[in-house]
């Protein structure tokens, strides 16, 4: 280790968390914020909801592509080079979605966001990982995800604002302009890896301060790019994350609409419940994450997704009695801020960190495909039934599912989440 590296106070790894903190409050404000500005584009752009879904569905599609290939980017170039570059993208995508007159336009541009939000997640997840020891990931990725809790609960309180003063296309045109600023902050205050700097991850024990991680199981030392394909834990994992984000992003996605039109809640009250769902989520990713690394992550993500079943059937029990309703997507906000941080984890506990960044994009695939499937049929269904009760029944189900094939994931060879 260098001199320079004795003489920092604060450890790099700490920058390069406030950093992605910042990427994650933005690039979360645009992507969750669309829930919240849906219900206004639908009044003055007459979309329906199956549009409204689709439209989210753009940028899922472009997201989970390209999440497959910032994850191998990352591996190869560095997370610095990946994220900077994307988030020219992300703002240019975000102001044009201020521009939009009609539903192909707002697939395109949206698909755009799409492309670049793909860096936002699958290498910013990956690079926290590679700077804090394995003890120590739970509580930098729940530290870290804060960010999109509180990106999306500003929303909620900013949008109508703006929209009130102005009209829902500034929102798009504000955050076009932060996002560009991300291009900058990156680019000078990220560093790709630990060892660029002459350290070792945070958190590595005093008397085994050479090692850069712990040493790969048996089961990941047999695990490379191809073979990552037929390990059972991959297959177990995907599928389960697939089915938590089609639970999530129903009750997301038509959240507000979903209060605003269903319950009959003015605009700003509606919009007021991304606010605590955003408020639960900087609660969850401060907890839970922290306890999956004492219980495991198997144990933690099973209970989650247990609960997030129960919550979207309070939220559906509650009906228009407004504390009940709140408390529910707080509930529910808690447990969907701490799933992502958990499920990327699982890319880092169960594969090598070679190839860590790769597991977490192909991962990334499965969540798209369940946001997709939960942003068609969602919208489709509500337009048919004019309820979301279906929509938020087969959510709940989707979570039990979800936490059902989580039971049969098993643990590597060396110890329970290792």
């Amino acid at each position: 280790m260098t001199d320079t590296a004795h003489r920092r106070i604060v450890h790099w790894a700490w920058i390069v968390v406030a950093v992605c903190f910042v990427d994650l409050f933005i690039n979360y404000g645009i992507r969750l914020g669309y829930s919240v500005l849906l219900p206004e584009m639908i009044r003055t752009l007459g979309f329906t909801r199956r549009q409204g879904g689709d439209i989210f569905n753009a940028y899922f599609i472009v997201y989970v592509v390209c999440s497959f290939f910032t994850g191998y980017l990352t591996d190869r170039l560095g997370a610095r080079r990946v994220i900077a570059f994307f988030c020219i993208i992300l703002g240019a995508g975000t102001f044009l979605m201020g521009t939009i007159q009609n539903f192909w336009q707002a697939c395109i541009f949206y698909g755009i966001v799409g492309m670049g939000g793909a860096a936002m997640w699958t290498p910013i997840i990956t690079l926290v990982q590679r700077w804090f020891f394995i003890k120590k990931k739970g509580m930098a990725l729940g530290i870290l995800s804060t960010g999109f809790g509180l990106g999306f609960a500003t929303m909620g309180r900013f949008y109508p604002v703006v929209v009130a003063y102005w009209n829902w296309r500034y929102c798009w045109y504000i955050l076009g302009i932060a996002a560009f600023f991300l291009v900058v902050l990156n680019a000078f205050l990220l560093r790709s890896k630990p060892e660029d700097e002459g350290l070792v991850p945070w958190g590595t024990p005093e008397d085994d301060k050479t090692a850069v991680q712990a040493a790969p199981s048996a089961v990941q030392q047999k695990t490379g790019y191809a073979g990552t394909i037929i390990v059972p834990n991959f297959w177990l994992i995907g599928f389960s994350y697939l089915l938590i984000a089609s639970s999530l992003y129903v009750t997301l996605t038509f959240m507000v609409d979903y209060a605003r039109y269903e319950l009959g809640f003015v605009y700003g009250k509606a919009s007021s419940l991304a606010t605590i769902h955003g408020l639960g989520q900087i609660a969850g990713v401060l907890t839970v994450p922290i306890l999956s690394d004492y219980i495991g992550r198997r144990l933690t993500i099973l209970f989650s997704n247990i609960c997030i079943a129960i919550s979207i059937a309070c939220i559906v029990l509650a009906g228009s009695n407004e504390v009940a309703l709140f408390v529910s997507v707080g509930f529910l906000g808690a447990f969907f801020g701490s799933t992502f941080p958990m499920y990327g984890a699982c890319g880092g506990d169960y594969f090598r960190k070679e190839i860590m960044g790769t597991v977490i994009g192909a991962l990334t695939l499965f969540y798209g495909c369940g946001a997709i499937i939960a942003n068609r049929l969602g919208g489709h269904i509500r337009d048919i039934t004019g309820s979301f009760f279906i929509p938020f029944a087969g959510a709940m189900i989707a979570a039990l599912c979800a936490a059902l094939l989580f039971f049969f994931v098993k643990y590597p060879k060396e110890g329970p989440d290792s």
